[in-house]
């Protein structure tokens, strides 16, 4: 029983630390304007939200007292910032 408890817990761990570190690299390619443009907090604070989100989650683990706003954090932005930000036009185009 012990086996199975692990197994959910290691497939907890990791499937966290994947969205974390997803919120985290998207977060890094998106443009800074963007994220003014979209009325979202700026680049930067994502930035750091969400790479302190996957340094928690590492050290700590999504079950921890950290682990679970680091969680909601990367959730947050993937739900709500992502696809404000991804539904801009990047650079200059006049198209």
């Amino acid at each position: 029983m012990a086996g199975i408890d692990g197994l959910i817990n290691l497939v907890v761990f990791y499937a966290t630390l994947a969205l974390a570190v997803w919120a985290f690299i998207d977060a890094i390619i998106r443009p800074a304007a963007a994220f003014v443009a979209a009325g979202k907090l700026t680049k930067p604070g994502w930035m750091a939200i969400t790479g302190i989100a996957t340094l928690v989650l590492l050290w700590q683990g999504p079950l921890s007292f950290l682990g679970l706003p680091a969680v909601i954090a990367a959730v947050v932005y993937l739900v709500d910032v992502r696809p404000a930000v991804r539904g801009l036009p990047r650079g200059n185009s006049s198209w």
